[in-house]
């Protein structure tokens, strides 16, 4: 899994104006810094690295977050992530999720790595099945707490054989109410394909399909 981790360059990137000694560095050496960022597939992100931190050795294709054994709606995301063409099954493609609690914070828990407690405890990967399916049993994350923003989940995406991550549209439920107010006020970008999903109730479980094409409106995708 180490080919997996971004590399020194990638991580010092992540940097607004300092460098990996965490000392100033010249205005134009940042500038630089900030364009070569820009040329990743995806076109970078803040916090990007948070994906590899704890990530386990080997990930399966069903994952099952904290969230699931803590007070909230419980909810299946399940899908197919597709090649470019929108078609084609792509396997072996990692998924990291993460999301609010049941009251809308990313909630930390003792001992976490400290740099991930950004993204909270209720976090975890899937790896697509040869069929490129996958599943995530978590619970139905809360909006931020006085706020328009509607409830969502992180997505980022690890292909393979590109050589950095890059992040999708979040996940949104068409029975939000604060989600047609907000897509009001800012366009989708369907990174990845639309990230709204429909919530099917079963019982006392909520189930959403979402599948992922990959590279679809990602910057800088070389395929």
């Amino acid at each position: 899994m180490k080919s997996l981790y971004p590399s020194l360059f990638f991580l010092c990137l992540t940097i607004v104006w300092a460098g990996c000694s965490g000392k100033n560095t010249p205005a134009h050496q940042n500038q630089n810094n900030v364009n070569e960022y820009k040329k990743l597939v995806g076109g970078g992100c803040d916090g990007c690295e948070i994906m590899y931190i704890d990530m386990p050795e080997n990930i399966p294709s069903v994952d099952t977050s904290s969230g699931w054994f803590e007070e909230g709606q419980k909810l299946i995301v399940a899908g197919t992530v597709f090649q470019i063409d929108g078609k084609t099954p792509a396997p072996d493609v990692i998924l990291y999720y993460w999301q609010t609690d049941n009251k809308g914070y990313y909630s930390p828990k003792e001992k976490m790595d400290k740099t991930a407690t950004r993204h909270g405890h209720i976090r975890g990967w899937v790896k697509t099945d040869q069929n490129g399916k996958y599943i995530i049993n978590t619970i139905r994350p809360a909006p931020y707490p006085n706020d328009v923003l509607p409830a969502h989940i992180h997505l980022s995406v690890k292909e393979p054989d590109l050589e950095n991550e890059y992040y999708t549209d979040e996940i949104n439920f068409d029975d939000d109410k604060l989600l047609i107010a907000h897509f009001k006020k800012h366009k989708q970008e369907n990174r990845g394909g639309s990230g709204v999903v429909r919530v099917l109730i079963r019982e006392n479980m909520q189930i959403a399909e979402h599948d992922i094409i990959l590279g679809l409106n990602i910057p800088n995708y070389p395929k």
